[in-house]
């Protein structure tokens, strides 16, 4: 399990850092090698992924989402494993400090030799810059999704 950790300050309220982190389906305007992102609830998501010229389609769940202070997910099909946490931390009335946390099992040669190349760390901070920029030249969220989402028994 590789783990990678990446924390940017945005010039955008916590709330609207948070809204628009929560719209999934634009994921891919700001992260590299994701094709696409399906809604299918409030729980789920269908992410298409293209890496190293590898496709891979796979599942998450959202096991934990907290308004305005964190989202909580892990993978529950396909080939990828991954789990991960996004946190928003409130500096002042425009600025949030969002931190993500990932935990990312390696399938496969070209997913090995990317951690131990360091390619997932530069992915990660190249997409949260990316956040940075896109949230921050939009000046507001594209949508909202305000709902809690509990955790169950283990």
């Amino acid at each position: 399990m590789s783990t990678v950790k990446e924390t940017v300050e945005v010039g955008v309220p916590v709330r609207t850092a948070y809204d628009q982190w929560t719209q999934f389906e634009e994921f891919p305007n700001f992260m590299e090698g994701v094709e696409e992102v399906r809604q299918l609830d409030d729980r789920h998501n269908h992410w298409t992924t293209k890496i190293g010229g590898v496709r891979r389609e796979f599942d998450t769940e959202i096991v934990d989402q907290l308004p305005d202070e964190r989202i909580t997910w892990r993978t529950t099909s396909g080939d990828t494993r991954q789990k991960g946490m996004v946190r928003f931390e409130r500096v002042d009335d425009t600025h949030t400090r969002v931190e993500l946390v990932m935990e990312v099992e390696p399938s496969g040669a070209v997913d090995k030799v990317g951690a131990m190349t360091g390619t997932i760390d530069r992915r990660i901070k190249g997409d949260m810059r990316r956040f940075k920029e896109y949230v921050e030249e939009r000046g507001g969220e594209s949508g909202a999704w305000r709902g809690r989402i509990k955790p169950g028994p283990a």
